[in-house]
């Protein structure tokens, strides 16, 4: 074959060669947990362990593969076999079955062991001010529609599918502290409260001072009473207004002799104040709400009725109103780790139709998000030629760059060597990471 004036042959060759030395990476994580004692079932199993159906489909997970199937490319893979520990690659129907036989007591187990990784990676946590590290909870919904799938259906972004809960950790970081699968219907404040209870106290293992986040679709007395009485934490909860007037709060906060107001341009103005409130609570509640008013549109078109917008926040903070809005808005971040989960790892669409095994694989995929995430957060430390200064790295990144990382596989002195070019541009990265993560 010629290309570009030059001969190119294709030939084949019995070296072993890894296309996803990477894996190594993980590996060495898997290794740091306990999983391997906690998910071994009592009783006589297949000659497949229960701890090589776990890794081999995490495998699959931490290369961005999430459909059953892909196992199958890896059957006869030394590499594959070698890294994870496997000593045999399960087929698809095999991986299936056995994933779908797993008891609920896994869900708990893996959750907790992802959380005690990053206890004992000593994990970075970056706070958001102070010493207040951010914990985001939010409710993202994953479009699977036109499916049959258990548990699939409406969610409140107008398309079947589920609707999982997460808590991230962590300014720039968003670790995975917490996970509950919920179905498409179910209402955000349907057993919230024990989430976000689970959640504050995950997340108080890893930071003993939390400020806790949440969007208004969280806004009850329970959710509030749990932050504030039983947990003791700080938080900004964002107010859902339902029926109230906006009119009426722009009439309150322009008699306001405390309130802060400022034009950001011609036709608009944005008022922020504090109140205190009794919300049915043992004292009352600091509410800090902001009262927008346009008057012309940002094309210079006049309104014949001035348009009015309130964004309202219950907190336990008292920093000013702008630093708790500001605060909140960061809240937004928690998208992007929903979008790596999502895209990255590409589990938008769950493999299975049956309900408990989708939750297992959500459950499995936010632990390796969580090692994906240490391995970028890790090579921010090694220099990379012509890399900008970064607070986080995508996931897509470090499954590109890292994980798929070619190398030849050699044994040499009763050992195995990857062998790697020298001139790949994230060689000393992936070196650091390794040496990093091996003590």
């Amino acid at each position: 074959m010629r290309i570009g004036g030059v001969r190119i042959e294709i030939d084949t060759t019995d070296e072993l060669i890894a296309a996803e030395s990477g894996l190594t990476l993980i590996a060495s994580l898997l290794q740091k947990t306990r999983l391997q004692q906690r998910l071994e079932l009592t009783g006589k199993r297949s000659q497949i362990p229960d701890f090589d159906i776990f890794k081999s489909y995490a495998g699959l997970l931490a290369m961005g593969k999430t459909e059953f199937t892909k196992i199958e490319q890896f059957r006869d893979d030394v590499f594959f076999r070698l890294v994870l520990g496997l000593k045999t690659v399960p087929s698809e129907e095999i991986l299936r079955q056995r994933l779908d036989q797993t008891p609920e007591s896994w869900i708990g187990k893996i959750i907790e062991e992802g959380n005690r990784l990053i206890r004992v990676m000593q994990g970075p946590i970056t706070p958001s001010i102070d010493d207040l590290v951010p914990l985001d909870i939010d409710v993202s919904p994953f479009d699977n529609s036109q499916t049959k799938k258990e548990g699939v259906s409406r969610t409140y972004a107008g398309f079947d599918g589920y609707a999982p809960n997460f808590a991230y950790l962590g300014k720039n970081e968003g670790w995975c502290v917490n996970v509950e699968f919920r179905e498409g219907k179910r209402h955000t404040l349907c057993d919230q409260g024990a989430f976000v209870r689970q959640s504050i106290r995950n997340a108080k293992e890893l930071s003993p001072k939390i400020l806790v986040r949440m969007d208004s679709g969280n806004d009850s007395l329970d959710v509030l009473r749990i932050c504030r009485d039983e947990e003791k934490t700080d938080f900004i909860l964002k107010r859902n207004l339902r029926k109230d007037r906006p009119e009426s709060y722009l009439e309150r906060i322009r008699k306001s002799p405390t309130a802060s107001m400022t034009k950001p341009r011609e036709g608009k103005t944005v008022w922020r104040d504090n109140i205190e409130a009794d919300v049915g609570l043992e004292k009352p509640l600091r509410m800090v709400y902001e009262v927008i008013e346009r008057t012309i549109d940002k094309k210079g078109e006049m309104f014949l009725v001035p348009d009015i917008e309130v964004n309202a926040f219950w907190t336990s903070l008292e920093h000013d109103a702008d630093t708790v809005i500001r605060l909140y808005r960061e809240h937004g971040t928690s998208e992007q780790f929903h979008s790596e989960i999502k895209s990255d790892i590409g589990l938008e669409r769950f493999p299975s139709g049956k309900f408990n095994t989708n939750r297992l694989v959500l459950v499995i995929a936010c632990l390796v998000y969580n090692m994906l995430r240490w391995a970028g957060q890790s090579s921010l430390r090694y220099r990379v030629a012509g890399g900008k200064p970064r607070q986080r790295i995508r996931l897509k990144t470090i499954i590109q760059d890292i994980v798929y990382m070619a190398a030849k596989l050699v044994k040499h002195a009763r050992k195995w060597v990857l062998k790697i070019r020298s001139d790949l541009p994230h060689l000393e990265v992936f070196r650091g990471l390794a040496a990093h993560f091996a003590t």
